[in-house]
């Protein structure tokens, strides 16, 4: 069974952005360079750092958002469908939900928005990560752990415990939440599954993520090549078929697989151990005397 997902290759992938200090840091110095670039264009950033013109944003009571109006939710479609309700001050932290709810009227009538194609326990971790700032099960401090779920097994053996964290990543990407979209990535490198449920998870994110992220993709493939050769024999049927549907999947895996075997010639041409050739054994031959 597979550890938790690319515990083993995830020095060498993009950490998540939430998680990483580092990364952190980096973003702040890049953002701190194109202030510099401006200065240096004679142009002026709108919103300068520590600007006379940018005094600090009034903090939001927790009761200025719950006296904001109630939007009615309805998410799924036919018999599958949800209605929920929520306040409209804490949709609108998200970019998708701030632009649905500026076409609503100043007045008293409906607040709607409809979610026909999406998840609805994806739209329930949403909704807990606005009013509360976390999304059960959290992540155990100090640990690659999330809490105890009693009502799912310690070890993913379907992929549904990475799928419930991948369907909140891509929810938060649609509605334009960085923060979630992090944490969601952090919480999936602390699922420990089996082969099964890691292409079923691989799956997924072919399926439902764009090329250029490689914040998710790159360790799924990164994953694959590094544990095929064992995982594979767990799921042969289900592998093959995961490469033959998504044809980048294969591609990716195969390309980490040369560069690491590019990568240990490299080192061995670089460092040459000890010759363990065997010479040929010389032959002698004696003449017997007639």
């Amino acid at each position: 069974m597979a550890d938790s997902l690319h515990e083993e290759v995830l020095e060498d992938t993009p950490a998540p952005t939430g998680a990483d200090v580092e990364m952190a840091e980096g973003a702040g110095e890049e953002d701190g360079a194109g202030e510099e670039d401006a200065a240096a264009n004679g142009s002026e950033l709108p919103f300068a750092k520590g600007g006379p013109e940018d005094p600090p944003k009034p903090r939001i009571g927790y009761l200025q958002y719950l006296a904001s109006p109630i939007v009615t939710l309805f998410v799924g479609s036919g018999d599958a469908e949800h209605v929920l309700a929520a306040h409209q001050a804490l949709l609108t932290q998200s970019t998708w939900f701030a632009e649905q709810c500026a076409e609503f009227a100043n007045n008293n009538s409906p607040r709607q928005i409809e979610l026909p194609g999406e998840d609805i326990d994806a739209v329930g971790c949403f909704l807990e990560f606005l009013y509360t700032g976390d999304y059960f099960p959290k992540k155990v401090a100090g640990q690659r752990a999330l809490e105890k779920d009693p009502s799912v097994p310690d070890v993913d053996m379907t992929g549904d415990q990475l799928l419930k964290h991948a369907k909140v990543y891509t929810l938060a990407e649609k509605l334009g939440l960085p923060d979630l979209k992090s944490l969601a990535s952090s919480k999936i490198h602390c699922v420990s599954s089996t082969a099964k449920g890691e292409i079923a998870y691989a799956r997924y994110v072919y399926k439902f993520t764009p090329k250029e992220d490689t914040t998710i993709r790159t360790p799924v493939a990164a994953f694959w090549a590094a544990r095929s050769h064992t995982l594979r024999s767990e799921a042969e049927g289900e592998f093959r078929r995961l490469c033959l549907e998504f044809p980048q999947f294969g591609y990716d895996v195969l390309t980490r697989v040369l560069d690491e075997k590019l990568k240990r010639e490299k080192n061995e041409k670089m460092y040459p151990g000890p010759s363990s050739a065997r010479k040929r054994p010389r032959h002698s031959s004696t003449v017997g005397a007639a």
